[in-house]
């Protein structure tokens, strides 16, 4: 008897000091996203839609687990961000648009959380990994943004190889840029304004972007976005997606964003910073922050596209104003989640 009652004391104190310990547990999350746009489940077959969402969990899964075994949030970022960068499926790397010009030109940043330190690229053109090199703009260069040449000569300074532009040709981005050019070859020859047969083409040849945010378990926030830029893009256009505040942007104090959508809109209204200034300075949630800029401010504008968000107590949020964003997350307290179209 006295046996038996010593063991369920053993056996109760061992599962009270199991619930405190998870119950103390630091919160850790990360959130991913490969674009938003008008993507509709009729386009895909069901091979394509489950090689999208294997992708996307692959990519989450390998930044959670950075995360996981005690690793900083700016390597989690950076390793789910790889993941994207060398699948054809998203425009950033090896997924890229062309350029009207017919080649590659690519933009990135990442932010650490803890200092505002940042790090950015933008046109480069014979760099593999673009997110790689922005962060290597942060913690070796004395600048945050490097563009052109000059970051491709920062790069081979670092010991970068540089690579051949048509490492990132594919046959579906090359299609797409026909597509394009005959648009507007097509409304400029009947407006003879750029600007008119620009705006003339549908919102998914201006959109495409990779990213992701993540918080360790130090409490440290951190986030970084890539891409291949606008399909058709000329006169070396940059996005917001290299744009500390308006592609990016984390502190501990509030949040870490990304962004994807429309890149002009998202410079014009500093998007990632305003998301975090409102968690901040109007002790909003990462949701209602997120909504209000998202659908509240860029959505009457025409700013179509979406953020993905994570606070500093492991809370996440996916707002998008678009029919679909590919997206995923994972926290140490909710499971897998893989998202594509609007209704999931």
């Amino acid at each position: 008897m006295i046996k038996s009652l010593f063991a369920a004391i053993i056996a109760s104190s061992a599962f009270s000091y199991a619930n405190i310990s998870y119950a103390a547990e630091a919160p850790f999350a990360i959130a991913i996203h490969g674009g938003a746009g008008t993507i509709e489940k009729s386009a895909f077959t069901p091979e394509q839609e489950k090689q999208y969402r294997a992708k996307l969990t692959e990519a989450v899964e390998t930044g959670y687990n950075v995360l996981a075994k005690g690793g900083e949030s700016l390597d989690a970022v950076t390793a789910a961000i790889n993941v994207l960068e060398n699948s054809p499926y998203f425009n950033a790397g090896r997924g890229a648009v062309y350029t009207y010009d017919g080649a590659h030109e690519l933009d990135a940043s990442i932010m650490d959380g803890r200092d505002r330190q940042a790090g950015a690229v933008a046109g480069v053109k014979h760099v593999e990994s673009p997110i790689n090199l922005a962060r290597l703009v942060m913690e070796e260069s004395v600048h945050v943004m490097l563009s052109g040449q000059g970051a491709e000569e920062f790069a081979k300074e670092q010991g970068v190889p540089l690579i051949e532009n048509n490492l990132f040709d594919t046959e579906s981005r090359y299609k797409s840029l026909l597509k394009a050019k005959d648009k507007l070859d097509k409304a400029k020859a009947t407006s003879k304004d750029y600007q008119a047969a620009h705006r003339a083409l549908p919102v998914n040849y201006k959109m495409g972007t990779v990213g992701a945010v993540a918080l360790d378990k130090k409490g440290n926030l951190a986030a970084g976005t890539s891409t291949g830029g606008m399909t058709a893009k000329r006169f070396g256009r940059i996005g917001d997606s290299p744009v500390i505040g308006a592609g990016t942007f984390a502190e501990n104090e509030s949040c870490a964003v990304s962004a994807t959508g429309h890149g002009e809109y998202f410079i014009r209204y500093n998007v990632a910073a305003d998301i975090c200034a409102r968690v901040k300075y109007q002790n909003k949630t990462i949701i209602q922050a997120g909504d209000e800029v998202v659908n509240g401010v860029l959505k009457p504008i025409g700013g179509t596209g979406g953020v993905i968000i994570v606070d500093n107590k492991g809370n996440i949020s996916l707002p998008f104003n678009t029919s679909g964003m590919y997206r995923a997350s994972k926290s140490n307290t909710q499971p897998t989640y893989v998202g594509i179209f609007k209704s999931e």
